[in-house]
């Protein structure tokens, strides 16, 4: 029986699951974070889990984004081969209009990402389109849609190998994870694609990450065939490394391994992984003809009441006063608040503040003593000073770090996950130092912030640099003055005790 699909329909149902999922996370997913975080015993990786509940518990209170990176959409739709639409857009159109709106949404803007003309002027397209979209046609008569929002921290930390038919595909994804380091914001999941062709094990691996979290139900019942066996293995072997949340050290790396297979040639094994980070965000739906599918909001009961104690042992920092001689004394894993002014600033503002430089120019904004945080935040509604800020992948701006240190006479950086070895390198060298804020708590961050204004780079958009006043903003000392990173000495600890406590 034919099926009439109104374009109105989809546009609307795309809208709303791209809203939901901004302040929504999955049942699942906080079931599991939460049962990581009791068993936890890294008291730094616990106070992270700590903080993401708590933030996601208040996004789903106020209604406003998990992560200040709200994503880069990837769709997933099956049409039934009985369905037919009354439309005058074609599908891909109709996709990205339900997208345009739901990130335009002026109750709830999310912060548009997506840059056209990738490799020349990276321009900014305002509204997060185009998506990517997938399709697949099948008998029936429905319209059944994936819809995710992926974050670019996670997404930039994928792995692809061509392996050898005879190579281990467990030894390959153990080698690749250390090398993601904590970028891809842990605790999450690890999807994973086998077979077919190089873009076939990529889109299985991204569609892997659509499933529920259920590695405990499979540890039960075990495993049925080559994938499941691999879930199994590699859930364990991987969270005995030791990274832990936010790669801090500890027993959780990840709550669920995904692996989705294909049919390939006999001389290749094509193997991809893609990370999910601590924003998972998808949401399902199927149109039918009766009208759009809306999601359903869960109970706040489903979200475990956590409590964030700070302890005695914190460090209280006054940015207005304080000095290159004082970081000195600052311990790696050591929790700091932060209350006074600081600026902001991440890729395209490193690029132009080092090209000015090169250039003999004055830069916009003096920032000797100052700390700068690697944050492009969403933009505010209603009562906010700033929307959800929270820290974005400092690597990124490894390359411009000594440049910045030496020139510009900054105290401090604030990011997400750990420095490469050649900021580390500059961090010793100029007696600096990098604080880590966790991601995925960008509402929780965005609540010690009480005053922003745009300072320079305005052009810029979320990459333009801001001013914040903050209070009690909670970061941890990541990298000390020393050079000392809590993210090599943390996992290497953590991987030693795992193992020693096996072996009892």
């Amino acid at each position: 029986m034919t099926t009439v699909i109104r374009q109105d329909d989809l546009i609307e149902s795309v809208a709303d699951a791209l809203q939901f999922i901004s302040y929504y996370h999955p049942k699942d997913f906080i079931q599991a974070v939460y049962e990581a975080y009791q068993r936890e015993e890294s008291q730094a990786a616990r106070d992270a889990m700590a903080q993401i509940l708590i933030n996601s518990r208040m996004c789903a209170q106020g209604k406003r984004p998990i992560c200040q990176d709200t994503g880069i959409v990837t769709v997933f739709v099956t049409i039934g081969m009985d369905v037919q639409w009354d439309a005058d857009m074609a599908l891909d159109d109709i996709i990205n209009e339900g997208v345009r709106r739901a990130y335009t949404n002026a109750d709830n803007v999310l912060r548009a990402s997506v840059l056209a003309d990738p490799d020349g002027k990276r321009a900014n397209t305002k509204d997060n389109t185009p998506a990517v979209i997938h399709y697949k046609v099948v008998p029936g008569n429905t319209v059944d849609v994936h819809v995710a929002a992926k974050g670019g921290g996670s997404e930039a930390k994928s792995k692809f190998a061509m392996l050898n038919p005879s190579d281990s595909v467990v030894d390959w994804v153990l080698k690749m994870v250390p090398q993601m380091g904590a970028g891809w914001c842990p605790p999450g999941m690890l999807g994973i694609g086998i077979g077919g062709t190089a873009e076939k094990a990529m889109e299985l691996a991204k569609e892997s990450l659509l499933d529920p979290i259920d590695i405990h139900d499979l540890q039960a019942r075990g495993a049925s065939n080559r994938a499941e066996e691999l879930r199994l293995e590699l859930f364990e072997k991987v969270n005995e490394l030791g990274i832990g949340a936010q790669g801090l050290g500890g027993l959780t790396t990840v709550l669920d391994v995904k692996v989705k297979d294909y049919p390939t040639h006999a001389a290749n094994k094509p193997v991809a992984i893609i990370p999910n980070c601590a924003a998972t965000r998808h949401a399902h739906f199927v149109l039918d003809g009766s009208g759009p599918s809306l999601q359903t909001p869960p109970s706040l009961e489903d979200w475990p009441e956590i409590t964030w104690e700070v302890g005695d042992s914190v460090r209280r920092v006054n940015l207005d006063t304080v000095t290159p001689e004082d970081v000195k004394d600052w311990k790696p894993g050591e929790t700091v608040l932060l209350s006074g002014k600081m600026l902001t600033g991440r890729d395209a503002a490193h690029k132009k503040m080092v090209d000015m430089i090169e250039r003999g120019e004055e830069l916009p904004v003096d920032l000797k003593g100052r700390f700068i945080y690697y944050v492009g935040p969403v933009d505010p509604v209603r009562e906010e000073v700033v929307g959800p800020a929270g820290p974005t992948t400092a690597t990124r701006m490894d390359k411009f770090t000594r440049t910045m240190l030496e020139q510009t006479g900054l105290t401090g950086m604030i990011g997400k996950a750990e420095r490469g070895q050649v900021a580390i390198d500059a961090i010793r060298e100029f007696g600096a130092v990098y604080l880590m804020a966790v991601g995925g708590s960008a509402y929780l961050v965005s609540k010690a912030i009480k005053h922003a204004e745009v300072v320079a780079f305005e052009e810029l958009g979320m990459e333009a640099i801001y001013e914040f006043e903050v209070e009690d903003m909670p970061v941890t000392v990541a990298v000390d003055s020393k050079g000392s990173s809590v993210h090599q000495t943390g996992p290497a600890e953590w991987h030693e005790k795992i193992i020693a406590a096996k072996a009892v």
